[in-house]
């Protein structure tokens, strides 16, 4: 008998039909011998109407100035989708209960809508699971030192599941989304992209850091760390698949690197069309000044990604990097409040119609001339590098938003991923 976690995302649970199938696949597990712990998301578009209604409220305040209530408000669309699971699986003669995480005890830091889980009391749900409970936990949500309930940010729930089976020390966490694996890219973007039958745990970590959207990255920060055996795969295969069969399905997040993966140079091509450029020119080119431009933006809590600092020239230089396009404004405002007075700069200039467009794969680090083949490859299709950033398993460029599909598409094909592996 295994310890099992599902994870179930908005989308999955987004009518009262598709929680009951969920019901109904979660209850084969259960027969089947396994203990089930289940996490959902809210349902389908229930976060941001929550979330539009404060906004109707409170249309000019900014958002920092009731994070708090936000969490309150946002994380009532986890316990309602945790409660009508639970109903379903009694329904399915199942015995079942729902928690949120504040009864759990999943304990966070006190950052609101961005709060990070701290530790996770399982005395609870263990005896529910020795008792023979399928037991539900609300995604996305926690309980910081003070009892208010926090937010772990969108996407929190495939962290919750993960870091609940770590704490359950879970043989294995299926997160079940509508697409059924992770896959070379977006087939949205690139009809030829294929389904990865495994990917690295290293290579997951990097495409969900880039722009992925399959999995949430602290999730596979969590996996990674914890050593959680992760899958993805479809929650909208029928209910009634064979388990074995569903067991395989999907795509293998692996901490194994076997010799078929090394053979692939890159994995996969992710991109972000979320991010925004921001350079301050004209700074005095000196010990501290990096630090004086990104410790205002770090204590405003706002995550910085590319960064590049230009050759001096005339004991001045220019210094760009990215942050999500969400926190563009908020970021320059800052900039021009706090920095721009005392660091003596020209100015600060923007641009929010750009992307990130990145290649991935462990194979990089026993192959010379990857990066270079990435650049002659975009140099023909005529696009332009605005930054670069390398580690040893991917390369990332910066470029104009309108050329992203156009360089996805062509270095999909030149690095052969519409092609099935060996």
């Amino acid at each position: 008998m295994a310890l099992i976690v599902h994870k179930y995302g908005g989308t999955s649970m987004g009518s009262t039909e598709r929680i009951r199938n969920v019901a109904k696949r979660v209850a084969k597990w259960a027969r089947a011998g396994h203990q089930m712990v289940v996490v959902p998301s809210a349902m389908s578009g229930e976060t941001n109407r929550l979330l539009g209604l404060a906004k109707e409220l409170a249309p000019s305040q900014p958002g920092d100035s009731h994070h708090r209530e936000l969490d309150m408000l946002a994380s009532t669309g986890e316990q309602a989708s945790s409660a009508l699971l639970a109903i379903a699986l009694q329904a399915e003669g199942m015995e079942a209960v729902s928690y949120a995480g504040w009864q759990v005890q999943v304990r966070t830091d006190s950052a609101f809508t961005k709060a990070r889980i701290e530790s996770i009391d399982d005395v609870r749900v263990r005896a529910d699971l020795d008792a023979g409970r399928v037991v539900v936990i609300t995604g996305f949500q926690g309980v910081d030192e003070a009892g208010n309930i926090t937010t772990l940010g969108r996407g929190g729930s495939d962290t919750s599941a993960v870091a609940i089976a770590a704490a359950l020390k879970a043989n294995e966490c299926l997160i079940y989304t509508d697409v059924d694996g992770v896959y070379t890219t977006d087939p949205r973007v690139e009809p030829d992209a294929r389904r990865l039958g495994t990917v690295s745990f290293e290579e997951m970590l990097e495409m969900a850091s880039l722009g992925s959207k399959v999995l949430q990255i602290r999730s596979v920060e969590f996996a990674g760390k914890y050593k959680v055996p992760l899958r993805v795969l479809s929650s909208f295969t029928p209910w009634d698949i064979d388990i074995d069969e569903e067991a395989r399905s999907g795509t293998l997040i692996t901490f194994e690197e076997d010799e078929n993966m090394e053979q692939a140079v890159v994995s996969g091509i992710a991109f972000n069309k979320d991010e925004a450029k921001i350079s301050v020119l004209g700074v005095p080119d000196k010990p501290g000044i990096a630090y004086h431009i990104l410790g205002a933006i770090a204590d405003a809590n706002i995550e910085v990604d590319v960064i590049i600092q230009n050759l001096s020239k005339d004991g001045r230089t220019d210094f760009s990097f990215t942050v999500h396009r969400n926190d563009y404004a908020r970021a320059v405002d800052l900039l021009k409040a706090k920095v721009l007075p005392t660091l003596g700069a020209a100015e600060i200039v923007g641009d929010t119609k750009i992307c990130k467009v990145s290649i991935v794969g462990i194979g990089m680090r026993s192959h010379v001339g990857v990066a270079s083949k990435m650049f002659r490859v975009l140099s023909e299709e005529g696009i332009n590098i605005q930054m670069i950033s390398t580690s040893e398993i991917k390369t990332s460029v910066v470029i104009d938003e309108k050329y992203m599909e156009l360089a996805v598409r062509a270095l999909h094909k030149a690095f052969d991923l519409d092609q099935t592996a060996a």
